[in-house]
């Protein structure tokens, strides 16, 4: 089975923290939610959602869960505000009561999870009667362009990298998965749509220095190479990505959002 890494807040912030902030921003606006309610944020990272949910929601408080010590630490460090506080525990046993949230959300983390069934059964756990249960993922196969690039690049070098491509490794990060998840897992009114953000790096280091960090399946792919092998792949996607005149690589970064509410 593949472990990818998740220590490293700063590590995992130049790679796809920075990418995430914009996408939770609109994940919020989109769940136009009331304020005053509470929250919860499932696979919290580095609080890039909690910190956009606090930020534009105007909540009576957040609670983040992490199962990386690590990150609970970074995102504890990075989110200065009262109504917030983060956790270390996983997706499939959430370290709150049943019902004691009004919103549970998860960013960027429910195609990691060993087994979606129970994550989803947990977040509708502490979800109240009539609350919302969310999430968002990255279109791996497509849209999310600053990695589906690194892995066309990898597979054209190395085939045998195909297995361990996000865009095959994860078919639950597409519209009609997500849908079906919500709705067998018990949710109703269940809608998905796209956000979309703009990744803009300001050269090809700045795109291709995370990926040294072993953070990510990606970077750990990369992290791991031989030296020639890493220098072949690094040369493919230095030929191959767009640059606008000024050298900077404009791309566009693509998540499905879904959302239901708990009967």
């Amino acid at each position: 089975m593949t472990r990818d890494r998740w220590t490293g807040g700063d590590d995992y912030d130049a790679y796809i923290g920075r990418w995430s902030r914009p996408v939770a921003v609109a994940f919020v606006n989109w769940l136009a939610v009331n304020a005053g309610r509470d929250w919860v944020d499932v696979g919290c990272g580095t609080g890039a959602l909690s910190a956009a949910i606090l930020a534009g929601a105007a909540p009576a408080s957040v609670v983040g869960i992490d199962p990386s010590a690590d990150f609970v630490n970074a995102a504890a460090a990075r989110v200065d505000d009262r109504r917030g506080r983060f956790v270390v525990g996983a997706a499939a046993a959430v370290p709150l009561e049943s019902a004691a949230a009004d919103v549970v959300v998860s960013g960027l983390v429910l195609n990691f999870v060993p087994d979606l069934d129970v994550a989803l059964a947990e977040m509708l756990r502490v979800t109240r009667a009539g609350g919302i249960v969310a999430g968002y993922v990255w279109d791996y196969a497509g849209g999310m362009e600053l990695i589906r690039r690194f892995w066309d690049a990898a597979v054209e070098l190395d085939p045998a990298a195909r297995d361990l491509d996000e865009g095959i490794r994860f078919p639950i990060c597409a519209p009609g998965p997500l849908q079906t998840a919500f709705e067998s897992a018990g949710l109703a009114g269940v809608e998905v749509r796209p956000i979309d953000v703009a990744t803009v790096f300001r050269d090809f280091d700045d795109y291709w220095t995370p990926f040294l960090s072993g953070v990510g399946p990606a970077p750990g792919y990369a992290a791991a190479l031989e030296t020639a092998r890493r220098a072949a792949l690094r040369d493919r996607l230095d030929a191959t990505l767009p640059r606008e005149p000024d050298g900077r690589i404009a791309l566009t970064a693509r998540a499905w959002a879904v959302q239901g509410w708990r009967p």
